[in-house]
């Protein structure tokens, strides 16, 4: 058996003296047989470009509240004013990647609209797996925003608890002080009158029994007055707690009516494609009735012709 020979190097000489003769200098040459061993990297599509930097925004959002969340639950460490910046600037970056991953969303319906043919038939199985994969991605990206979120809403709900916390001990040592003050008026008008009634029997001058009254009178209404501020900021503080109360059930309510809202949308969409999918259907079936009831003509055509030449056939022989 003859021993093969190895022509690879004389494949090359040959290469290099055609790429020679092409014009090709050793510069070109090298970078020609660079770009064969190191591909260049592909260029992202925009839809790539714009999931990553959606990404990113919820990245950045997550770093925000990590950074500021003893500042925002710690109640020594930053004021009240600091903590609704805190909240809005959390909340202009929950919006602004809702946003996004809304344009994503519908650029991939806009691209699954323009990707069927005239019968609303799939153009292939790569463009449908292209797309599936972007739904993927913006359900991703969903679920990472709502993760986020989530985080955020159980910190403020640990902020509304320490607010009504704060509010009903006040309200309970308010409540205290009032019927201590109650007890205190009620005895100091017991006191001066008896007082009043000693001094009488035993002091033959009672001039001043006429200011003494007036000076009652004055604690009296300084006393009832007293009460009544007291109950009106017991009113204002119970008043200023379900006002807390009801910002924290807005809150999740708003969360849940959105979640439910991005829901509603995915059925509908849903619903809608499921309607094209039994229109689509429909069009096959009555396609497949027509070439039946064709094909059964043919079949009967073919019998008709088969018997009438058997029976030519006999005849003739």
């Amino acid at each position: 058996m003859s021993k093969v020979r190895d022509r690879t190097e004389d494949f090359k000489d040959v290469a290099h003296r055609s790429a020679l003769s092409l014009g090709y200098d050793e510069s070109k040459t090298a970078a020609l047989l660079a770009s064969f061993i190191m591909h260049k990297p592909r260029q992202k599509s925009g839809f790539t470009r714009a999931a990553l930097k959606t990404l990113e925004s919820i990245g950045t959002l997550e770093q925000f509240l990590m950074k500021h969340k003893k500042d925002y639950v710690d109640l020594h460490r930053t004021t009240e004013q600091e903590r609704d910046s805190i909240e809005h600037e959390v909340t202009i970056f929950v919006k602004s990647c809702k946003e996004q991953i809304d344009v994503l969303r519908n650029s991939i319906n806009e691209e699954d609209a323009n990707s069927k043919g005239w019968l609303g038939l799939k153009g292939d199985n790569l463009n449908a797996d292209t797309i599936a994969h972007k739904h993927g991605v913006v359900l991703i990206l969903s679920e990472k925003l709502h993760s986020v979120s989530s985080q955020f809403d159980q910190l403020r709900a640990i902020r509304f608890q320490d607010a009504i916390n704060r509010v009903t001990p006040r309200r309970k040592r308010k409540n205290t002080t009032k019927s201590n003050a109650a007890e205190t008026s009620v005895s100091s008008n017991l006191d001066p009158n008896m007082k009043r009634d000693s001094e009488g029997l035993g002091d033959p001058d009672t001039q001043a029994a006429p200011i003494r009254v007036q000076e009652q009178l004055l604690d009296d209404e300084t006393r009832a007055l007293q009460v009544e501020l007291n109950s009106l900021l017991d009113s204002v503080q119970e008043t200023e707690t379900k006002m807390v109360e009801m910002s924290a059930l807005n809150h999740l309510m708003s969360t849940h009516v959105l979640q439910q809202a991005q829901q509603i949308e995915l059925l509908y969409e849903q619903a809608v494609e499921a309607t094209q999918n039994v229109e689509l259907g429909n069009k096959e079936l009555s396609q497949a009735i027509q070439r039946n009831s064709s094909s059964r003509t043919f079949l009967l055509l073919f019998l008709f012709v088969l018997t009438f030449s058997i029976l030519f056939l006999d005849w003739y022989s």
